[in-house]
């Protein structure tokens, strides 16, 4: 098992930044993905960003060219550099381990997930 935790949530306006942090301790599979996913009261959660071991990345289209996803395997932690943000960029940000590579669709019982970060950005 993976024990994930998120960091680094909060408000901004539309416009700036945000970086989330998610720190991994526990055993990461080879040929799995890392990942960010969101979500909003009365939805379900959506695929935001995966990056595989070998630095291969997948993006929603909602937010290509404005975030970056990254690992640091060193250090064990995932990040999301958030750029231009949008007052539709607000929810709960999950991190998830050990996920699917080759779709962005939440599955329920896949993966390790954290207990999520907040992020709003206001108008």
């Amino acid at each position: 098992a993976v024990n994930l935790k998120e960091l680094g949530g909060g408000s901004v306006p539309a416009g700036g930044s945000l970086k989330l942090s998610c720190v991994a301790s526990g055993d990461i599979y080879e040929n799995s993905c890392m990942g960010w996913f969101r979500q909003t009261a009365g939805n379900e959660r959506e695929g935001i960003a995966l990056v595989k071991d070998t630095g291969t990345t997948l993006y929603a289209d909602s937010v290509k060219d404005r975030f970056i996803i990254s690992y640091d395997n060193g250090q064990k932690t995932l990040y999301l550099q958030m750029n231009s943000l949008k007052p539709e960029d607000t929810g709960m940000y999950y991190c998830t381990a050990n996920y699917f590579c080759h779709r962005l669709t939440y599955s329920k019982g896949v993966g390790s997930w954290g207990q999520g970060t907040l992020v709003t950005v206001s108008s």
